[in-house]
């Protein structure tokens, strides 16, 4: 949704004090995360996009650890702590306690609850103001209601009561629709009937639902509406849900994307969170993750077999089967296959990170190949460079890191060492095997290279009756009569 104007006569109010104990976890449920954010930041980024003029959020179980993350990601919500009264209907009035001069309509939203979307709340707040209700609910229909608090309807189709599963009758435990756990309230009627809400039930909790039935008592309207996408009231208890949960958001995720112009091969394989960016005419290909504030720019192909984690890649570049973090990756370049791109790389426009390289903490500029089988930490690589197969910069002496640079237009020859710190001048060159301890200035050529010794008979004479002995024989004794040969006819 677009950003609109504050909506004075609306609060939201998130619940978020619950301990999840069948998630089985040391973490708060309402922190697991699904498409890169946690469960509670998906319903605070719906509550925002309302533009409701007060957001409670109410907290209990690891206070301080859901009370970090909520203003993490929202610092302008009010946190409020539910005190040793549980249920539904204490923290929604320890939340109202928390708006002492508020006289509108409170949206009740639960933390576990994260598919939601403003345009389905939207228009569930829009129904409720229509109604002129006291309270308003909505539902959906399940094939398998079991676990959720079940709707029971008067016979002229209104809301009568919502039964909890563990108090519910044989008859009411069989009724398909059940409550959602998202409402509208009237201020007002909270106000005057949380107050006699009690805990005499199975759970010995302060049920919120209980308020429907008492705003029906003192002549009050209370409305429902049946959610048309029940996908979107999908609650997360266990682990089980946590993944359902993921994979719907996901497929929205990578919808939305496809709808934007983006090819998605194989949306079954791809996984891209809420928080990345893809511009038109992207690619990505099978087994290839998206995470976090990733950006990928306009015609870049990424994938098949890639993960992306706070990345930028650049317009038309190309990326196959890479793992990177952190890294920037300029137009036109390519990086792998079979590439490890540790945080603080940056690849300049048309480089390349090639086959079995690792980067970290290093600037590749533009135009430059790191081809193959290399290792590139804290170094500084300047344009147009080459790097022969098996570069390996070596930036730690057992105490402290240290950075190499490298100028403009150098080629290097294969399995060079490059010992840090060290500087290698623009237009210079290095031989193979080269181990380059000492600066190199521009234009020179690097050698360290000691003369080669043969020692004649080694392996007849050091490893006699082996393969290699037998294979050396024959091509001695080949080599030899063609020299006799030679000779006689010279």
């Amino acid at each position: 949704m677009t950003e609109n104007a504050l909506d004075p006569r609306l609060a939201v109010v998130i619940l978020a004090a619950g301990q999840g104990t069948r998630m089985k976890s040391q973490v708060p449920k309402v922190l697991h995360r699904i498409g890169g954010r946690p469960l509670v930041g998906h319903v605070l980024d719906v509550a925002r996009d309302l533009a409701p003029s007060h957001v409670v959020v109410v907290v209990r179980h690891e206070r301080d650890q859901v009370a970090d993350a909520v203003l993490g990601i929202s610092p302008e919500v009010v946190v409020v702590d539910q005190d040793e009264i549980p249920g539904t209907g204490r923290a929604v009035e320890v939340a109202l306690d928390a708006l002492p001069d508020f006289d509108g309509d409170v949206l009740v939203l639960s933390g576990d609850v994260p598919l939601l979307d403003a345009d389905t709340l939207a228009a569930f707040v829009a129904e409720h103001r229509a109604a002129s209700a006291g309270a308003t609910l909505m539902t959906a229909v399940l094939g398998d209601p079991a676990g959720y608090g079940r709707v029971i309807r008067e016979s002229d189709g209104s809301v009568a009561r919502i039964v909890e599963q563990k108090d519910a009758s044989a008859e009411e435990a069989a009724v398909a629709e059940v409550n959602a756990g998202i409402y509208v309230f009237a201020a007002a009627s909270l106000r005057t009937h949380l107050p006699a809400i009690g805990t005499a039930n199975a759970q010995a909790e302060k049920y919120l639902t209980d308020i429907v039935a008492l705003v029906r008592q003192a002549g009050g309207r209370v409305a429902a509406s049946v959610a048309a996408d029940v996908s979107v009231t999908s609650g997360v208890n266990d682990r089980v849900q946590l993944s359902e949960v993921g994979r719907l958001l996901n497929a929205r995720t990578v919808r939305r994307w496809q709808l934007a112009g983006a090819t998605i091969l194989d949306p079954a394989t791809t996984w891209i969170d809420v928080t990345a960016t893809l511009a038109p005419d992207v690619t990505v290909l099978p087994n290839t993750h998206i995470l976090r504030a990733t950006v990928v720019g306009e015609g870049a192909t990424v994938g098949p077999d890639t993960s992306l984690v706070d990345c930028e890649v650049g317009e038309g570049a190309t990326v196959t089967r890479t793992d990177a973090t952190l890294a920037v990756i300029g137009a036109g370049a390519t990086v792998g296959p079979f590439a490890y791109l540790r945080p603080g790389t940056q690849l300049g426009e048309r480089g390349k990170i090639g086959t079995f390289v690792e980067t970290k903490n290093s600037t590749i500029g533009a135009g430059s190949k790191v081809p193959h089988l290399s290792y590139i930490g804290d170094t500084t690589i300047g344009r147009r460079v080459n790097l022969g197969a098996g570069a390996i910069t070596a930036n730690y002496d057992d105490v402290a890191k240290h950075r190499t640079e490298i100028g403009d237009e150098v080629h290097s020859g294969s399995h060079n060492v490059f010992v840090a710190p060290v500087r290698i001048g623009d237009g210079a060159k290095t031989g193979a095997g080269a181990v380059i301890r000492k600066d190199v200035p521009p234009g020179a050529l690097a050698l360290s290279v000691a003369p080669q010794r043969n020692v004649e008979g080694w392996v007849e004479n050091n490893r006699p009756g082996t393969g290699a002995a037998e294979a050396a024989a024959r091509a001695r004794s080949a080599q030899e009569a063609g020299d006799g040969s030679q000779e006689e006819h010279g």
